[in-house]
């Protein structure tokens, strides 16, 4: 089993920076694939970023490459986001996602944890 629970949201301009964590507790932490997923309203769930048991693979949606940054810390139990020079278009509700796999997959139907979502709201 795992539990995940996001925080670092918030309010913030066009050109910004945020860094989204992801906790994580249970003893597969290790052994699964973690993403991040955000969603707007009246839009359908997205792929935001995904990476690897180890940190060695990581893929990232066409929207956000060059200015974010998904890595993990398997000792500690969290995934990070780090966003940089955030635009409008970002404004969403994040998720961090989880499944037990070797592969890195972009389709949220094939996550299998979920947490509650943080808010993120850019403003221009």
């Amino acid at each position: 089993q795992v539990q995940l629970v996001e925080s670092g949201g918030g309010l913030v301009q066009v050109g910004d920076s945020l860094r989204l964590s992801c906790a994580a507790s249970g003893r597969t932490f290790n052994t699964h694939v973690m993403g991040w997923f955000r969603q707007a309203p009246g839009k359908e769930r997205e792929f935001v970023a995904a990476i690897g048991w180890i940190g060695g693979s990581a893929k990232y949606a066409d929207s956000v490459k060059d200015r974010f940054t998904i890595s993990r810390d398997n000792v500690k139990k969290t995934l990070i986001l780090q966003m940089n020079m955030l635009k409008p278009e970002d404004t969403a509700v994040y998720y961090c996602a989880a499944r037990r796999s070797l592969t890195v997959v972009t389709t949220r139907s094939e996550y299998d944890y979920w947490g509650q979502g943080t808010q993120v709201t850019v403003s221009s």
